[in-house]
Formats: structure tokens, sequence, C-alpha cells
């Protein structure tokens, strides 16, 4: 039986398919520990429904990210004031961005990144939060991203050198950079603090209609003994409550 708990991304699912209410209340029914991503006047929201935070964002933006030294002071900040909001929640990850390459040179964004994370990784460490650096793809959603390889951020967390700063695996992401989905997480799993899914193409449902077989992915993780969040973050193209009631099911079955 796998250790790990699963959770459902925020605006995948809401308000364009289901409204906040039904949204949590589904998760709630099918099992869910968490969502994810969610604006925090709905904070209150997935408590009430006994849901937890699994994560949201914890500083702006994706573009405008730590890969640059004057972004630092802005992102500081707002990680700082995120850090003890995710402290008083129970939050328990906030995610971080290199920023766009813009002709920096790998080498140079990599040690800017840690240096930022490592401004508050020891106020993270303290508040019991992980900073989670996420990997995007830069071929189809997110153009000139830096962090668009697993070994970047890894080497991220490596140069930070502290518990509370991992990488977020985004599977559909790396799928369309990478590959070898599998291979990767065996190799790089203690530096992984959260996941990510989707199908690919499309970022769909966890169906046969997509790439990526799901069920080994999940033993793979579940055999690395991880007990974090798997974040579905995937846009149902058919019932949304159907279509996460599959993919948890099928996380579930490990």
């Amino acid at each position: 039986m796998s250790a790990y708990q699963q959770s459902v991304s925020w605006w995948c699912i809401t308000p364009q398919l289901l409204s906040p209410q039904q949204l949590v209340r589904a998760a709630a029914d099918i099992g869910y520990a968490a969502v994810e991503l969610l604006p925090e006047p709905y904070w209150p929201l997935a408590r009430a429904h006994g849901l937890a935070i699994a994560s949201v964002n914890g500083h702006a933006s994706i573009v405008d990210g730590l890969n640059r030294r004057t972004n630092h002071a802005r992102i500081v900040r707002e990680l700082a004031d995120m850090i003890a909001k995710a402290e008083q929640w129970r939050i328990a990850n906030l995610i971080c961005f290199s920023g766009s390459r813009d002709g920096l040179a790998n080498a140079a964004g990599i040690e800017a990144t840690a240096e930022g994370l490592h401004q508050v990784a020891r106020r993270a460490e303290d508040a019991g939060v992980t900073l989670v650096l996420e990997v995007l793809n830069s071929k189809v959603d997110h153009p000139d991203y830096h962090a668009d390889h697993t070994a970047w951020a890894v080497e991220v967390c490596r140069q930070v050198g502290s518990p509370a700063v991992k990488v977020l695996y985004d599977i559909y992401h790396m799928q369309i950079m990478e590959g070898d989905i599998i291979r990767t997480i065996q190799a790089v799993h203690p530096w992984i603090g959260h996941y990510h899914t989707a199908g690919n193409p499309g970022r769909t449902e966890l169906d046969d209609r997509q790439e990526l077989n799901y069920r080994p992915i999940f033993a793979a993780i579940a055999a690395t003994g991880y007990t974090g969040y798997i974040g579905h973050e995937f846009i149902p193209r058919g019932e949304p409550i159907a279509a996460l009631a599959a993919a948890f099911a099928l996380a579930q079955s490990i």
C-alpha cells in the first residue's frame, strides 16, 4: 500500500468546470487528502471540508523568478510572508520558480536561484514548510523557462543543502522535456518534495488516450517510500468528478 497522499489542483477544475463548493465536496467525498493552488480566500472552505492544502505559490512569478538576483529582495519578502501563512495553515509546500532564461547561462542561473532560496531556507525549516522548485517545460507551455530539466533543479537543491528546499517534479512537464520518467524518479527521489501529474499531450486525464503509463509511475514513486502529496494537475476532457475519481483510484491502487 502506498504511503503518499493525493491532492487536486484547483485551477484545473474551478470555476470553469465545477464551483469551488462542488470541487471541495467532490474531493472530500472521493477521498482526497488535500487541494492545492487555491486562492487564499478559499483556504477556509478547504479546511471546512476536512481538506489540507498541499501547495500554493510562494512568490511571483514564473517569468521573473529566482535566477535573477535583482528579483531576490522582492521574492525573499514574498516567501517570508508565505512561509508564515503556510505555518499557520499547515500548508506543506510553497512552489518556487526559476524565472525565464533570457540568455542567462545554466550555471549562473542555478547559482543565483540557490542563493535566493538559501536566504529563506532556515526560515522554512523552522516553520516545517518545504520550498519546492518546479520544473516546467520550455517547449510547449512556458517558453524560455530556465528550470526546464530535472538536473537543473536538483543542482539548485544540492547547492542550497537544506531539507526544506526540494524539487517539484511535474511528470507532465518532464515527459515533454526528457521522458524517462521512472528512471529519473528512481535516481533523484531524495531531492523530490512534491509531484504533479497530467496526461501528455494536452494536460489531460490519466487515461489510455495519452502516452504516459501512470500505474508503473505511481508504483515507482511508492517504491521510493515517498510520503508526501501527489497533486493531480490535469484538465478533464469529460465529466470532471468522474475524472478525479478515476485518477484517485489509479494512484490509490498501488
